[in-house]
């Protein structure tokens, strides 16, 4: 496991079934193209300087936001909640860069989910689910971290 990033985007959301991803911006050249890829990924929804939402996936980010926002109920998945109420958030994503499974990246998630519970006296306000594996020294460490982004 190498977790590298973040990079951030902002998330501009024009109605609950659709966005515009603005790309970060690093020394005035467009960045993000590891979203793209097909890595294990931690993603971190913030709005005012607050994460109400931490996911993962393996798939090209723009493809999971769509799925998160396309979403009607049916199967049982309703979607991003943040997308009905909110215009604007920043999303922050890491890359696990020697990952091939999503298990060292659900780990983490589900460790940061817990210090953000332990920082602010509550989970993030639209966290849906969390999935728990056993976790090490190196998952602990990682999920401090990103907190501590």
């Amino acid at each position: 496991m190498k977790i590298t990033g973040p990079d951030r985007f902002k998330i501009i959301i024009k109605s609950p079934k659709t966005f515009e991803i603005i790309p970060p911006e690093k020394d005035g050249k467009v960045h993000g193209k590891a979203a793209e890829n097909k890595r294990p990924k931690l993603y971190i929804i913030s709005h005012n300087k607050k994460p109400i939402y931490v996911g993962i996936t393996k798939q090209n980010i723009r493809n999971r936001l769509r799925m998160g926002f396309q979403a009607s109920g049916k199967g049982g998945y309703h979607g991003y909640a943040w997308r009905n109420f909110l215009k604007e958030v920043n999303m922050d994503i890491w890359y696990d860069e020697k990952g091939k499974t999503l298990s060292d990246i659900e780990t983490i998630e589900a460790e940061l989910v817990f210090h953000i519970r332990n920082h602010h006296k509550q989970w993030p306000e639209y966290q849906t689910e969390i999935h728990f594996h056993q976790s090490s020294e190196q998952h602990i460490k990682e999920a401090k971290r990103i907190f501590n982004f």
